[in-house]
């Protein structure tokens, strides 16, 4: 029986679908910067793949190769017809927060880089703050520290809560009042 030998390049190298995916398909952007129906086309093949804030959708455009002002037009007519609505973008992005069990300042950072307005992520975060979500978020992480910390030393297990938290994003008194009750 013939051994055979590897394949040299692996997937990429051959082409085809991996390549495409990639963006090797030598697409340079489009042929005139100034169609409105051609951004139209990748704003809506944008939107299809994935959900996006305005801003986010707007600098995609622009970086695909768009002019800037067609770009901001054609944003601006898919929040007139309402295919692009900010305020449940910046919600749902939220809700994928919560259950990371960020804290807010994770939250505001998550929403920034989602390109969703400041004043609106500040404003998401502070109704969400008022109904005491990211306290519930602290004790949640607290919980689970816990739990995977059982039987090592305190001052081992306080770090660790002190870390995840900081990471997350959470209020150092929230965190302070966490590590009070749990572990004590």
């Amino acid at each position: 029986m013939k051994r055979r030998s590897p394949r040299r390049g692996g997937f990429a190298s051959r082409g085809g679908a991996v390549a495409a995916l990639a963006g090797d398909g030598g697409d340079d952007g489009p042929d005139d910067p100034r169609d409105a129906d051609a951004c139209r086309e990748a704003a809506l093949t944008l939107l299809d793949a994935a959900p996006r804030s305005s801003g986010a959708l707007a600098q995609r455009l622009r970086d695909k190769g768009y002019a800037p002002d067609v770009a901001d037009a054609v944003v601006a007519r898919l929040i007139e017809v309402r295919l692009i609505d900010d305020e449940a973008y910046a919600q749902s992005v939220l809700r994928a927060c919560v259950g990371r069990d960020l804290g807010a300042r994770g939250a505001v950072q998550e929403l920034a880089r989602k390109g969703v307005d400041r004043d609106l992520a500040a404003r998401a975060v502070a109704e969400a703050s008022e109904h005491g979500v990211f306290e519930e978020c602290a004790w949640s992480l607290g919980r689970q520290v816990a739990a995977k910390t059982a039987g090592l030393e305190r001052d081992v297990r306080l770090r660790r809560f002190w870390a995840a938290g900081g990471r997350k994003g959470h209020n150092p008194e929230t965190l302070r009042a966490v590590a009070r009750e749990l572990f004590a």
